[in-house]
């Protein structure tokens, strides 16, 4: 008899209004907790999460909302600066994507300093954004105009890389600030010199679908994660892909270079997340909650968010 592999939420927090999209930031806040956004209509709602696996005085989840900002239109795309801290002098900065085909760079300090810097350049729909890991002085950007682009934090475009297709996802280097993943609709994902602004490599996904999401394994950069059409495929980019099952967005873990999840197309009655390890065929856990959107992992902690209607669901992991 097969095991049952769902499970509800580990734990879940609830929230004022449907989410959009959800975010825990990929880097230290200098706190024991880890900082997090989510997002919907008209609002960005960010906090800290600290849960029973970091600190046993806690019971499941701690969540403390910091600040709830407005925002003039919902939530499409968030993406968070590595300058984000909360020790010594709070700084919080992130950066959103909405249907205007606008960037708003929001920068607070917490108290009564709060700037939003509004970056025009876009003649589409805004698919995905992230910064420039190591020092946070520079976004890309991705879009239904063909075109990746970059910003500095001024809200000055500073390079343009022209696309066959709509771009999807875009991810950095972690390292390497002058490489950045940029993954087009039609199949194709090209690894850019930012310095020639010219393509180095590409990974071509057949002609299995239009390709929806892709993911760049920061903590091991020869894996290439993707949903293409219905099915997640990964690449070891010094040999070959391997791909299986059906999928809406991909994320690689940030703890475990082995880890990934998916998740089905949002918007569903029910929608689930599968967990995967590399070194098993099938689904490791599957998640299930009532409409979910987005999807984010822990920096430390085997753990994945998922929004939905009035709170957030995570699902820990055994590693």
């Amino acid at each position: 008899m097969q095991e049952d592999l769902t499970r509800s939420p580990s734990y879940t927090v609830t929230c004022e209004d449907y989410v959009h999209v959800v975010e825990f930031s990929p880097f230290s806040s200098g706190s024991p907790a880890s900082l997090l956004a989510y997002g919907g209509n008209q609002y960005v709602v960010v906090g800290t999460c600290l849960f029973q696996e970091e600190d046993m005085e806690v019971d499941g989840v701690q969540f403390n909302a910091l600040r709830a900002f407005h925002h003039d239109l919902r939530v499409d795309a968030l993406a968070w600066s590595p300058e984000s801290r909360l020790d010594r002098i709070p700084t919080i900065r992130f950066c959103t994507a909405a249907a205007d085909r606008k960037l708003r760079l929001l920068t607070s300090d917490l108290q009564d300093q709060n700037e939003v810097k509004v970056m025009e350049g876009h003649g589409s729909y805004i698919n995905h954004l992230v910064f420039e890991p190591t020092e946070g002085k520079q976004i890309a950007s991705v879009s239904d105009d063909h075109t990746c682009r970059l910003w500095d934090l001024d809200g000055n475009e500073t390079a343009v890389l022209r696309l066959r297709s709509p771009g999807m996802s875009v991810c950095w280097h972690p390292q390497d600030v002058f490489k950045l993943m940029v993954a087009e609709k039609k199949g194709t994902i090209r690894f850019y010199d930012l310095v020639t602004q010219q393509a180095i490599l590409s990974l071509d996904c057949g002609h299995s679908g239009p390709l929806m999401s892709a993911d760049w394994c920061l903590t091991n950069t020869i894996k290439v994660g993707a949903v293409v059409g219905n099915d997640w495929l990964i690449w070891d980019i010094t040999r070959s892909r391997l791909f299986i099952d059906t999928s809406f967005l991909f994320r690689w873990s940030i703890a475990n270079e082995n880890l990934f999840a998916t998740t089905g197309c949002p918007g569903k009655i029910s929608s689930q997340v599968f967990i995967h390890h590399l070194g098993h065929p099938q689904p490791i856990m599957i998640g299930s909650s009532s409409v979910g959107s987005g999807l984010s992992w822990h920096r430390m902690l085997p753990l994945c968010v998922v929004g939905g209607d009035r709170k957030l669901c995570f699902w820990m992991t055994e590693m």
